[in-house]
């Protein structure tokens, strides 16, 4: 099989927003370069400072589907993300600066829900990626998988949904759930990929709105027998992926 790559996507702080790249330079053992670099810890949290932390301890759009209709800016040499919602007024700050953050809770406390657990601070981890493995990971999704499922329920879905890395052309539907255990070479980098990605209630949510208007968990279900959808993956050879390099099995 090969596949193409046409679009890039990283998370600076994750849940809140996303940014499309026209290339990355990936590293072996390591997540994508600032995505999840920043996670925003709930009030409820339980964290081991200096460690990776489960997706329970911190805001997301399962939870607070608002937040699924953020697209983020980062300036890297600046250390400043510019966040922008259809409800709210564009915001820049530095994630680093903790009187910036304050600026930052009393921006989004808007499109959090009152009974859930409150925006409390943001969290980082060097070197460590906020994701949803226990280990360094990048995920991919196969836009034929996208289309098939939007087919199945009779409605356009937007790839955004699903948060992936990666978004690959020229695959069959679903090809990406035969992959667990192989290594694909993306761009010049080498991944193996690890498990299929299971699916939560985010993806219900429209990410131009931020409105839960598509029951995808039950269409997957109902389609395929499970809620998977893309796949995470380790990169195992580093190099640089570009928007329209091919992705192969080895």
């Amino acid at each position: 099989m090969t596949g193409e790559v046409t679009t890039i996507q990283r998370h600076p702080l994750k849940s809140h927003g996303r940014e499309a790249l026209q290339s990355v330079v990936l590293s072996a053992g390591m997540d994508m370069p600032w995505d999840r670099h920043w996670a925003v810890a709930h009030e409820a949290a339980k964290l081991s400072e200096g460690e990776w932390a489960p997706c329970a301890n911190f805001s997301r759009g399962s939870k607070a589907p608002g937040l699924m209709a953020i697209n983020a800016r980062l300036d890297e040499a600046k250390g400043e993300l510019t966040l922008s919602h259809p409800d709210l007024p564009d915001l820049t700050f530095r994630p680093d600066d903790a009187n910036e953050v304050a600026r930052f809770i009393d921006w989004v406390r808007p499109i959090c829900p009152a009974d859930r657990a409150q925006p409390a601070r943001i969290y980082s981890v060097a070197g460590r990626a906020m994701t949803d493995t226990d280990y360094p990971s990048v995920s991919l999704i196969g836009l034929a998988s996208n289309r098939a499922l939007g087919e199945y329920i009779g409605q356009d879905l937007s790839p955004l949904r699903w948060r992936s890395n990666f978004w690959i052309e020229g695959l069959r539907p679903f090809e990406e759930r035969e992959w667990t255990g192989h290594e694909m070479r993306l761009g010049e980098a080498v991944l193996r990929v690890e498990e299929p990605k299971v699916r939560c209630l985010a993806t219900t949510a429209n990410p131009a709105t931020g409105i839960r208007d598509t029951d995808t968990l039950k269409a997957l279900n109902a389609m395929c027998g499970h809620q998977d959808f893309g796949v995470y993956a380790k990169v195992v050879k580093g190099g640089t992926v570009q928007v329209g390099d091919r992705l192969e099995r080895i």
